[in-house]
């Protein structure tokens, strides 16, 4: 008898340390759904509206109070930063990938990686932000960019003083330009984005008579 009335509170703190134990585990859970909701529902209202969304906008698309939002991230900066490494990611993959296409075609390789990108601008709002301005561009980009312009350059395909700012401003320039006039046509982005790269080409010099 003395043995089990002993045990007694031990096993009542045990249930009670488990209880806690399962709580906490299901507000992990819960903060962690949480958090991926915002980020899901971030990711559709900038995609559509550019920088210029807001945190209500975030909150009622992802079905939670501004709080919830603030929780996971303190300013409206942080979110827009979080996305915008979703996305920096992205194309750094893709510039590796233009890379080790470019030991063949330098130009084709660097059209293709533009045309991809351009497709995901015509409908994304946020990456022309991303893109825009050289803070939008980590250093593995822009090394990743130098590579495909140093092997365009030793092919012949590029203009010798091609840079990548050249590329940047291009690309941001045709980009702002197209969503001022509000097209979401990718074709259309893909048609400038080509156009834009042509400006790249070696200088054919002066014509024979």
């Amino acid at each position: 008898m003395t043995g089990r009335t002993a045990a007694q509170p031990d096993a009542t703190r045990d249930d009670a340390q488990n209880d806690d134990a399962q709580n906490w585990a299901g507000r992990r859970a819960d903060a962690r759904l949480n958090h991926e909701r915002v980020l899901a529902a971030a990711r559709e209202v900038f995609t559509e509206h550019g920088i210029g969304a807001t945190i209500p906008q975030v909150a009622a698309r992802a079905g939670v109070g501004k709080a919830t939002v603030y929780r996971s991230y303190p300013t409206k900066a942080d979110l827009v930063r979080a996305l915008a490494q979703q996305h920096i990611e992205w194309f750094h993959e893709l510039a590796g990938a233009a890379v080790a296409a470019a030991r063949d075609d330098a130009y084709r390789a660097l059209e293709d990686l533009l045309e991809q990108v351009t497709t995901r601008l015509a409908q994304d709002r946020l990456m022309i932000e991303v893109l825009s301005g050289l803070e939008g561009l980590d250093q593995r980009l822009g090394d990743r960019l130098e590579e495909l312009l140093t092997l365009g350059r030793g092919q012949g395909s590029l203009r010798a003083d091609a840079t990548g700012m050249d590329v940047q401003i291009l690309v941001s320039g045709v980009a702002r330009a197209l969503i001022d006039l509000d097209i979401r046509d990718p074709e259309v982005w893909r048609r400038y984005a080509r156009l834009a790269l042509a400006a790249l080409r070696p200088d054919p010099g002066p014509a024979t008579p």
